[in-house]
């Protein structure tokens, strides 16, 4: 009797998508990574598979901080532009003071300035996520070209172009930084009071200021790490193409929602996890790999990760329902 009450109890628990949204995306990816070898001879070479995560890293990168935004049940839209704010702002300071080591810095201040100016304009003025960021994608993408005057700041020295093309023992650094940037956002959401404090306030942010917690802090403290972690994204990719712009990261933010949504992030706040995230930006990688070898043109590219999106934001809300 009770071998059966476990096992319909199983049954219940994979029926509500309890299982399926664990192991899900594991096996969307490898429905993915099978259908694409066999329509693409040159998938599964190992030098794609290095591509694939070299294409993924940034997007991962801004992903993870915009992990900690979801769970709080807010978004932030501002992440692309201050990317490409903090790479214009490493690359001036390189022509005019030549100090990587300083360059590097005031870009990922500047990147942390602008999510905590996101985090006070939410929690001090009251204004949504949504308008708050949208106003400072405009603003940080605004100074990015006054800075610039639209042209690049091309030839930037060999210790900086290091973050975006070298190796190290044969893994390119671009993805050694995702890993650590992975294993610091697994940390902090597992065993940190930002990271409880952050599932908390998206679960239920009233109760969780009955109880005590300062929300706005914490508020603060999470916008700013995904300023921080466009800051890093902005200063890898100017290595990566060995260029700051101004126009850098158009549109990655919709590309980083949907890395941390297909991941398991729910956009109602209070579910999601670092690893999900880190799926959720391979699986776009693969993606968009598999249509490039596929030579589709990048304007389907875009209806497809619509549909993708769409699709996973309709499974959580379904999921929801059930339970």
């Amino acid at each position: 009797m009770a071998k059966e009450q476990k096992t319909s109890v199983g049954i219940m628990k994979f029926i509500t998508g309890e299982y399926l949204q664990k192991f899900g995306i594991v096996l969307a990816l490898l429905i993915m990574c099978i259908a694409l070898s066999i329509m693409s001879p040159y998938f599964l070479k190992v030098s794609n598979f290095v591509n694939i995560l070299l294409q993924s890293s940034i997007n991962a990168i801004l992903a993870f901080g915009l992990t900690f935004v979801i769970i709080t049940g807010g978004i932030d839209l501002s992440v692309g532009s201050v990317l490409a704010l903090a790479g214009v702002v490493m690359g001036v300071v390189l022509q005019n003071q030549g100090n990587v080591v300083i360059a590097i810095f005031l870009g990922l201040i500047v990147g942390a300035l602008c999510g905590f100016s996101n985090g006070v304009l939410i929690t001090k003025l009251n204004l949504p996520p949504f308008i708050a960021t949208l106003g400072m994608m405009s603003i940080a993408r605004g100074l990015a070209l006054v800075i610039t005057k639209g042209y690049p700041i091309s030839g930037l020295p060999p210790a900086v172009r290091f973050l975006g093309a070298d190796k190290l023992a044969g893994i390119p650094v671009p993805v050694l930084l995702v890993i650590i940037l992975f294993v610091i956002s697994h940390i902090i959401l597992s065993n940190t009071k930002i990271g409880r404090y952050d599932y908390a306030i998206g679960g239920n942010e009233e109760a969780t200021k009955l109880s005590g917690v300062n929300v706005d802090k914490y508020k603060i403290i999470i916008y700013t790490i995904s300023g921080l972690f466009a800051g890093i994204a902005g200063i890898v990719l100017a290595a990566r193409v060995n260029s700051a712009l101004a126009i850098a990261g158009m549109g990655y933010e919709l590309d980083a929602i949907a890395a941390s949504v297909i991941g398991g992030v729910s956009l109602m706040g209070g579910e999601g996890s670092a690893s999900g995230t880190l799926l959720g930006a391979v699986v776009m990688g693969v993606l968009r790999n598999g249509l490039n070898l596929l030579n589709v043109s990048t304007f389907w590219q875009q209806v497809v990760i619509g549909v993708v999106v769409i699709a996973a934001v309709s499974l959580d809300q379904l999921q929801k329902k059930r339970r």
